[in-house]
């Protein structure tokens, strides 16, 4: 009877294989470009999207405010509301609640 030594050569193999799939399923969860990343900043897309919108919408009043007190277009309404504001001046028929 002849006792053989168990071969290592794929004991080695089967470690080295485990090892490198570990490594790499957790670097495709959370490594630089894993999942989690990836979730993380299409959230910060979605915020800079929503601030860029209120931006834009804030640019278009005031374009609108600006246009309506033109030359061009004047909006006596919109002229005459907002000397009131400036300047805190009211006619002589009105009255102020506060």
């Amino acid at each position: 009877m002849v006792m053989r030594r168990p071969t290592i050569g794929p004991l080695i193999f089967v470690t080295v294989a485990v090892v490198l799939g570990a490594y790499f399923a957790f670097a495709a969860v959370q490594g630089r470009y894993g999942i989690l990343s990836r979730v993380q900043i299409e959230a910060e897309i979605d915020a800079k999207r929503a601030e860029r919108d209120a931006l834009r919408a804030k640019v278009d009043r005031m374009a609108n405010l600006t246009h309506r007190l033109s030359d061009d277009y004047l909006d006596l309404d919109l002229l005459d509301s907002r000397a009131r504001e400036v300047l805190g001046a009211m006619r002589s028929d009105e009255i102020v609640i506060r």
